[in-house]
């Protein structure tokens, strides 16, 4: 019985699948994966659905999750006058925000769904997690995706906005916690400044960060077993 940390898919079914075989995922295994399922890369829906049918499988919601949760169900409608009237300023701004950071790949997908498929989408992505926290080997362990805006070592997980903890990228020089490991996506490590070795996983200030940028040139999807601390990385992407 193992626990697997993976980074942000982005579409990239393929090298998901890849990484799969890498690590031998058993069935009372548990695999996190740490927000950013969708978008950009070319299999965001068929990557989803994969994760449907895979109970050991735990989803964080990442910020490409959050935009994807605020248009999914408007593009459920038929286009008719009444549709039209709902794109207020708000829903607009959602939709144009959304396309600039890549979902064409997921709406393409979605759109060839049928309509109790793309409501199982979006009930699936619903249920993603906003935080986990874990004890692996007496070691503590925090998994957010993308950081924790407007830190204090006081403050609570629950009282972290949505928005800081998808949105606001971890400061990786800074160490937030002396016995808890702060376990984030959302940042490719190439990057990282302070990463020696750019495009692995950066483990470093009780940080560890596993975006190694899949769904880029040159980018790799990455894993951390965290009761070995061995990694798994798979081939890099050649799409430009």
């Amino acid at each position: 019985m193992a626990t697997y940390i993976m980074g942000d898919i982005h579409g990239e079914y393929d090298l998901f699948m890849e990484l799969i075989d890498k690590i031998k995922l058993k069935y009372e295994d548990t695999l996190y994966i740490m927000g950013d399922v969708i978008d950009r890369g070319p299999h965001p829906i068929k990557t989803l659905f994969k994760l449907m049918e895979m109970p050991n499988v735990i989803c964080l919601v990442g910020n490409h999750e959050l935009m994807a949760l605020e248009c999914l169900e408007f593009l459920m409608k038929e286009i008719t006058e009444e549709s039209i009237e709902e794109l207020d300023e708000k829903l607009i701004n959602n939709l144009v925000n959304w396309q600039y950071n890549g979902s064409v790949t997921t709406t393409d997908e979605f759109h060839k769904l049928m309509p109790d498929e793309q409501r199982e989408v979006i009930e699936f992505i619903k249920d993603f997690s906003l935080y986990e926290e874990l004890t692996v080997n007496g070691k503590d362990y925090l998994l957010v995706h993308a950081g924790l805006g407007n830190f204090s070592p006081d403050k609570d997980i629950e009282d972290y906005s949505l928005s800081e903890i998808v949105w606001d990228r971890a400061d990786y020089d800074k160490k937030y916690y002396d016995y808890v490991y702060l376990v984030t996506g959302h940042t490719p490590t190439q990057l990282i400044e302070s990463n020696p070795k750019q495009g692995y996983i950066y483990k470093k200030n009780n940080h560890i960060a596993v975006d190694c940028g899949a769904c880029f040139y040159g980018g790799r999807l990455a894993a951390i077993c965290l009761d070995t601390g061995e990694e798994f990385y798979s081939s890099t992407n050649k799409r430009k």
